[in-house]
């Protein structure tokens, strides 16, 4: 009996089954109605949407124009920044080969988008192959890095592209999640990140941070004079690999839509842009930086006498104490230059550059990413070199002021050489089809695309004018040379004189070669406003893609 007593006993109910239910509805219930919240800000439109683009029309037709509100999950309120605008045809039209450009300032064609690569490879393309069609559609903005580029091919992706350049890395410290960024939190797990931006981009994300975050002013680079970062700093690791995932990243969405891929390394300027920023190395005593000190300042007023042997002695003997100064290893390339030693001087000039705290330029670390991304991606992607392009078209092979404005910014040479080597891989992706409809294999020179281009004498000042402006301010003007960069800004910007009458002929005549030409027409209007506010308008109402899209004079004002 005791035997049968103890088998009718009921079994106690296990902990799991009787506390799984429990955890699942804990789980799933505020998932269902984070949903549904969601959702329901979404029927009632309280919010905006994130994606890249947006239906519109341009002319009469349906297309996709970029959406203004892209950026947000990568800015705090008030500071979005956007590209420069462009649509697309969301249905390619047949025989059309479509190239996007993913990147950043440097990218878009800063200081003036006119001008930039993009501008010359398409004028190469258009001359060159006359029976074909080309679109190159520029989406590099300012302030991003490779998270925001991932966001953008991902999309892309969708449009049917042929080819994507990508010419990108300057801003993986201080651009969005980076650990030198103040756009938004530093946090360098990439799974975190990703949950960051889904975040962001939700119309719930959208209300906290709108309630959370008070709106800022964008203040450009002087934004980020208290985040120095050390070359050696932990954080720098997972930038780099955040930096390797984005590009493989990239390079998967665009094989998937079979277009191909040109990763290109990115150019710094070296020999005419000092570090923005210094640190001692960790644990120097007093005594020592006192030292340091002592040999630098020596050294500098016997360079500025021009004994530039003798400062570089000092040099070399602050740097036992301390070889991590970034200013210093400026100071040593510029002793090396002088004496001759061409080769020392750009060892230590890349040097500088990699230990500038004030982490704006592509250092050799981004660079050595891209070429191995380029390399592993095998067929899927191949390597645009703009850094050795860019270093053998040089003055001893060390990139100067020639080819850059300041760090990054290219000059009209630097947009020139880079959108022929882009010209030239391109030239061999092309169908065989395409290719033999070519008038020339061969790109055009700087000249002939300037003059398809309209960039008039009166265009480089202005565009001079307004990097001199810009070097007023801090960082700038806390380089060690930035007293000989404002000067050579300056000089560009005096340039040639050209009559009013000079500079109206070159705009019409290329308008003349490519009537549909938008950018043209509004450059040509902004010129104009100065003399003929009638005629500017005309022609700033010509280069709007449809009626509903506004049109301001430079003065402000708004054409209907």
């Amino acid at each position: 009996m005791a035997g049968q007593n103890n088998n009718m006993r009921p079994q106690p109910v296990s902990r799991w089954r009787f506390w799984a239910p429990r955890i699942a509805f804990a789980i799933v219930a505020p998932l269902v109605l984070l949903a549904l919240t969601e959702g329901a800000l979404r029927i009632f439109h309280v919010g905006y949407s994130t994606k890249l683009m947006e239906p519109c029309m341009i002319h009469g037709r349906e297309s996709s124009c970029y959406n203004l509100f892209f950026a947000a999950p990568f800015f705090p309120p008030g500071m979005i920044k956007t590209p420069q605008f462009f649509s697309i045809d969301p249905v390619k039209p047949r025989g059309t080969y479509r190239i996007f450009v993913l990147g950043e300032s440097a990218a878009m064609g800063d200081p003036d988008f006119a001008y930039g690569f993009s501008r010359y490879l398409e004028v190469m393309l258009r001359t060159r192959f006359p029976a074909g069609k080309f679109e190159v559609v520029n989406t590099g903005m300012v302030a991003i890095n490779s998270h925001v580029s991932l966001a953008m091919a991902q999309e892309l992706a969708k449009y049917q592209p042929d080819m994507y350049i990508v010419y990108a890395g300057s801003n993986e410290v201080v651009g969005p999640y980076g650990p030198g960024t103040v756009l938004t939190t530093s946090s360098m797990n990439l799974p975190v990140i990703r949950a960051s931006i889904f975040v962001r981009s939700s119309r719930i994300g959208q209300l906290l941070t709108e309630s959370g975050e008070p709106k800022q002013e964008w203040r450009g680079m002087e934004m980020f004079l208290d985040k120095q970062v050390r070359a050696d700093s932990p954080r720098m690791e997972p930038a780099y690999r955040n930096f390797a995932s984005n590009l493989k990243g990239i390079v998967g969405a665009a094989h998937a839509s079979g277009a191909h891929v040109l990763l290109s390394t990115i150019a710094t300027n070296l020999r005419d842009s000092a570090p923005f920023g210094s640190l001692h190395r960790i644990g120097l005593s007093t005594d020592a930086l006192q030292s340091w000190t002592s040999l630098v300042e020596h050294g500098a007023a016997l360079e500025s006498a021009q004994s530039y042997l003798e400062a570089l002695k000092m040099y070399n003997s602050a740097a036992q104490i301390d070889d991590q100064y970034a200013e210093l290893q400026f100071r040593i390339a510029r002793c090396d230059w002088a004496l001759g030693d061409y080769a020392g001087a750009k060892e230590h000039y890349v040097r500088a550059r990699d230990l500038d705290t004030l982490r704006f330029r592509a250092d050799s670390r981004v660079n050595e990413v891209i070429r191995a991304t380029a390399k592993d991606s095998g067929s899927e992607a191949q390597l645009l070199d703009a850094e050795a392009l860019f270093a053998g078209e040089s003055r001893n092979g060390v990139i100067g002021g020639e080819l850059l404005y300041d760090h990054v910014h290219l000059t009209p040479l630097g947009d020139y050489l880079l959108a022929r080597g882009a010209f030239e891989q391109i030239v061999n992706a092309l169908p065989a089809e395409a290719r033999s409809s070519a008038r020339s294999m061969e790109p055009l020179t700087e000249g002939e695309c300037e003059r398809l281009l309209a960039f008039t004498a009166h265009d480089r000042s202005r565009v001079a004018a307004e990097m001199a402006d810009r070097m007023q301010r801090p960082p700038f003007t806390k380089q060690l040379n930035h007293a000989e960069q404002l000067q050579s800004l300056m000089l560009r910007a005096a340039g040639t004189p050209e009559s009013f009458q000079d500079t109206v002929s070159q705009y019409e005549w290329a308008i003349g070669q490519a009537p549909n030409d938008l950018t043209l027409h509004y450059k040509f209007g902004f010129f104009l406003f100065d003399y003929d506010r009638m005629a500017a308008a005309q022609q700033l109402v010509l280069a709007r893609p449809n009626d509903d899209f506004p049109i301001f004079l430079p003065d402000g004002t708004r054409i209907q």
